[in-house]
């Protein structure tokens, strides 16, 4: 029973969530021969103020990159 964790950033669409969860579903059905039933999809979503790398936030790397559309999907 494969459980599949994928970490993205917040911001991004039910629908395409959706088709994510979707894509990975087949393609672990595909690669390992399981059935889509026994396949969890864990999609773990974090707030990009809570990201960094090289010891930047990624909010201060791109400024406003984001804001627009992270609180188009939170309403």
């Amino acid at each position: 029973m494969p459980f599949i964790t994928i970490q993205i950033a917040d911001g991004h669409s039910v629908e395409l969530k959706r088709k994510l969860a979707k894509a990975v579903t087949d393609t672990v059905v595909s690669t390992l021969g399981t059935k889509p039933e026994w396949v969890t999809v864990h999609i773990d979503e974090f707030r990009r103020e809570n990201w960094a790398v090289g010891g930047q936030l990624h909010i201060d790397k791109h400024p406003g990159r984001h804001a627009e559309k992270v609180e188009n999907n939170r309403k």
